[in-house]
């Protein structure tokens, strides 16, 4: 049975993280349309109310009132890497005591390539894993290169630079998601960005920020499925519609183009800070490819529902420079490895990455580690065989994507 039809994947989860923290720093009103709210970006809700910020939930909207500063607190971020990351960098040069804290695996991520620059700003920071405890106090400008394409480092910056004397000036040798640095100035914030010595270079002064309405479109992490499904499933043909196309986020659809998948991107426009559009992908024969280098940071969510597309190919594939893999919401490396082997995928995984050899899928039991894109990878590789997939902790998807399931099961069949 084929997969068929048109879906408006759930909204993006990096823009409303964002849109909720920057509405709750920025004074006056922020209006949130259409934002996600599944388990990660609640916990960001739920962390800018405990700083006092007023938030109204209506339909398809979030209204949020401002606060002129932040009220001590202990801030439980559940899983979301994004939100205690960012937190750090937000809090640090406000007056107060914070304390963040974590689920057991987001207390296993690192904090150090936050924590480190934002020392070097005076931060007052306790920890490099969570709990973390911030004493905010003033801070100073940086400038600093990031060692790595990383949006969450990169963003924590800009923040407490918004707090910081002096111009804070973050230099960025291989670009990473760029929704701070878009929607900072629509709230107001003094931002340039410019290209200097192949350097992308994005300096930001002290700046007080205004409310603003910010329109969040579909999340390209979450249609993937839908793309990577469509491509690998015989007789397919889906439309997500409404997706946000800006090229930090899209390197997934990308990669599919090279592999010789058939891709429109129809009704293309401009809403807020954003570039969205339709894209419909069908059916196709695919090459392998190899993904690596400065093509990692756009699509690094995706590269577990890469190795199942690969396994689909015509020829074998690679991913390398993908060591970021293995400090994620699992070690994705070893999970995927691990999972689709049993389910008959030839994949082995590297230090920085993994190979992937023309497969065919069979049934099985397999694990999900509670981790939300391994979720929806699998239900995606339960397509691929007639036999029976167990899949335990399915209910992971939930984090990003709460209906999944039943989204997929819309144009195909029950997934157990």
């Amino acid at each position: 049975m084929s997969l068929n039809g048109s879906i408006r994947v759930p909204s993006d989860k990096s823009i409303t993280h964002r849109a909720l923290l920057f509405g709750m720093m920025a004074s006056g009103t922020t209006r949130v349309r259409h934002p996600l709210l599944g388990a990660d970006c609640r916990s960001t809700l739920e962390v800018i109310r405990l700083l006092g910020a007023d938030v109204e939930e209506q339909r398809e909207e979030l209204i949020i009132t401002g606060i002129e500063s932040p009220q001590s607190a202990r801030l439980d971020c559940g899983n979301s890497g994004t939100t205690m990351r960012l937190l750090i960098g937000l809090l640090s040069g406000y007056n107060g005591s914070f304390e963040l804290v974590g689920d057991d695996s987001l207390s296993k991520r690192p904090m150090r390539r936050v924590t480190a620059p934002l020392r070097e700003m005076g931060a007052h920071v306790k920890g490099d894993q969570a709990p973390l405890f911030i004493e905010g106090t003033m801070l100073r400008s940086i400038d600093y290169t990031l060692p790595v394409a990383s949006a969450q480092v990169k963003s924590a910056i800009l923040l407490a630079g918004l707090r910081a004397s002096g111009t804070t000036i973050v230099r960025e040798p291989m670009l990473s998601r760029d929704h701070t640095e878009r929607m900072l100035p629509l709230f107001g914030a003094k931002l340039s960005v410019e290209v200097e010595k192949g350097e992308r270079v994005i300096r930001v002064d002290p700046s007080r920020l205004i409310g603003a309405t910010v329109h969040v479109p579909a999340d390209p992490s979450s249609a993937a499925f839908f793309w990577a499904g469509a491509s690998i499933v015989s007789g397919s043909s889906v439309t997500t519609t409404d997706v946000c196309l800006n090229e930090t986020r899209i390197g997934f659809l990308r990669t599919l183009e090279r592999m010789g998948a058939n891709i429109i991107i129809s009704n293309e426009r401009t809403v807020g800070e954003e570039r969205i559009g339709d894209i419909t992908v069908s059916t196709s024969e695919l090459s392998g490819t190899v993904i690596e280098k400065d093509m990692i940071p756009s699509q690094i969510d995706e590269l577990p529902l890469f190795a199942l597309v690969a396994s689909q190919a015509t020829s074998p594939s690679v991913v390398k420079d993908a060591a970021e893999l293995r400090v994620k919401e699992t070690d994705r490396i070893d999970s995927v490895v691990s999972e689709l082997r049993k389910l008959g995928v030839d994949i082995v995984g590297t230090e920085d990455g993994f190979l992937v050899n023309p497969s065919r899928l069979h049934g099985g039991s397999v694990t999900t580690y509670g981790d939300h894109r391994l979720s929806m990878m699998l239900q995606i590789a339960a397509l691929m065989t007639d036999e029976f997939v167990h899949i335990e902790e399915i209910e992971a998807s939930d984090v990003s994507y709460p209906r999944f399931r039943q989204d997929l099961q819309r144009v195909q069949r029950k997934i157990e």
